[in-house]
């Protein structure tokens, strides 16, 4: 995890963003790169023919929210003592996009070129961090979101539990999590008795990942009384895992919404670190 995309915002959870993401960096050395995130300026909006000020009020607006996130940002860096990255040179350090347009769309192509994309948790009933958001870096990066809780933790990557159900999303986001894995002090690999898709199982994972030198242990928790999603969250947290691996989405969005899953449930209630793809 050598380059970290940090899109940043001024809400109460990008605390805990920045703090993921310096957690990150000080484990593996990474380029930290930060840029404003903020709602795209609408292409028609009402303005006074004679004044122009409706257009003039929105250009502004967003000025001082690209400034206030710069500001944040740079300040975190300097408090938790990380030093700007010089023009051209390799290794850590961190980087400020000045020129990154409003809208999500720059996130869903810049993120190509990182290791990971850090974004925050959404929290029900706040308009930031949105989901829309995080799903544009879920689909449309092809990178892993590594994705912060509410509250800023404390350590990440210490005990990494993958929370296994045989799919391509979960195989993808393994592999993607190789760097904490085989930094960890402790891999659980878990598997939820009955949810799972055609596949191989949690110990054929392990056995796997111990050929890279990685002692893994295979956890099968019962078939649930309550949502899959709430077992893994209970189970990590008695492992004392500080970091969940989990695929995003192995049913689709739609279905999610309306009958629930793994992810929505992860997505609205974790209080740890998730790393996440699609």
């Amino acid at each position: 995890m050598k380059t970290l995309l940090v899109p940043t915002e001024t809400h109460e959870v990008m605390s805990s963003v920045l703090a993921t993401a310096l957690l990150i960096q000080g484990r593996f050395g990474s380029y930290v790169e930060g840029f404003a995130l903020r709602p795209a300026i609408p292409d028609y909006v009402p303005i006074d023919m004679v004044s122009g000020l409706a257009w003039h009020v929105d250009e502004k607006a967003d000025e001082e929210t690209r400034r206030a996130a710069h500001t944040l940002f740079q300040d975190t860096m300097a408090g938790r003592g990380v030093a700007p990255a010089e023009p051209g040179a390799h290794g850590g350090g961190w980087g400020w996009h000045p020129k990154a347009p409003a809208g999500d769309a720059f996130l869903a192509s810049h993120g190509r070129v990182f290791d990971a994309v850090v974004l925050g948790r959404p929290v029900s009933g706040r308009a930031q961090p949105s989901m829309a958001t995080l799903e544009t870096a879920l689909f449309e990066t092809g990178r892993p979101v590594i994705i912060a809780p509410p509250t800023a933790p404390t350590a990440l990557g210490r005990t990494v539990v993958i929370a296994w159900n045989s799919s391509t999303e979960t195989a993808r986001t393994a592999a993607f999590a190789m760097p904490f894995l085989l930094a960890a002090e402790r891999v659980v690999v878990l598997t939820v008795e009955g949810w799972s898709v055609p596949g191989p199982s949690g110990d054929q994972l392990a056995a796997s990942l111990r050929r890279h030198g990685i002692a893994v242990e295979s956890v099968m928790a019962p078939n649930p009384r309550r949502s899959v999603g709430e077992v893994l969250l209970t189970t990590t947290a008695e492992l004392g895992g500080d970091l969940l691996v989990k695929g995003a989405y192995t049913q689709s969005r739609l279905r999610q919404m309306i009958f629930g899953g793994a992810t929505a449930h992860i997505l609205a209630q974790a209080e740890l670190p998730v790393i996440m793809a699609h």
